[in-house]
């Protein structure tokens, strides 16, 4: 994935949102695939509550005309597209991860979060503020929190974890199971049973993959 100094700008907007409680700054840590696992907290999940709309999204932060949506596109473009009135973007060319796919223009991309929402609501997100699930539905902060991908990938995975879905494309998967649990210990999110034991298994095969994080 290819990104720009789009996203420091955004994150220190970012960073001014309240959290659940006052929090000092946090040294970012980098850690092997296999050690980041073990450090995800386990716990039970539940979807009950879940509404989409509890996570406040595609908000324009620093107030340049430019939603996160686009941010997100703006940053990972391999060409670059022409950024019209009200940040309409044209043209430019992406690489959708997931499935190995290169797309022309963004009308073929969806901006996938990579702990969905209801994922992240079922790991813990339930008991934050509306103040931290907007933050997280908009992190600009970490490369991995979103990610441009193909509208075919993203609705397959839907709001599936790695016990359910992983990308079709075989030299994408030791980067998602980085990205996913990079996002869950960025965020504190738990994992349930299912899904800590299919991260071991899946994470035999990629024994030099590490996970790099800075806690919010």
């Amino acid at each position: 994935m290819i990104k720009t100094t789009v996203r420091a700008f955004v994150a220190a907007a970012l960073a001014l949102l309240p959290l659940a409680t006052a929090t000092p700054a946090h040294a970012a840590e980098t850690l092997s695939l296999h050690d980041g696992i073990e450090a995800l907290p386990q716990a039970a999940e539940s979807r009950d509550g879940y509404e989409r709309t509890k996570f406040k999204h595609w908000i324009d932060e620093d107030k340049d005309g430019c939603n996160t949506r686009a941010e997100v596109l703006l940053a990972e473009a391999v060409t670059q597209p022409t950024i019209g009135a009200g940040c309409k973007i044209t043209g430019g060319t992406w690489r959708s991860y997931y499935d190995d796919t290169t797309v022309q223009g963004p009308s073929g991309l969806d901006i996938d979060h990579m702990v969905p929402l209801a994922e992240a609501w079922d790991s813990g997100a339930s008991q934050w503020t509306a103040a931290r699930r907007q933050a997280y539905a908009n992190d600009l902060g970490a490369e991995r929190s979103l990610v441009a991908v193909t509208a075919k990938s993203n609705r397959s995975k839907a709001d599936q974890d790695p016990a359910q879905w992983m990308p079709p494309a075989i030299d994408a998967q030791c980067t998602y199971l980085s990205d996913w649990v990079s996002t869950k210990l960025r965020w504190s999110l738990t994992v349930d049973r299912t899904e800590g034991d299919t991260l071991r298994q899946l994470a035999t095969g990629c024994e030099e993959t590490t996970v790099e994080f800075e806690r919010v």
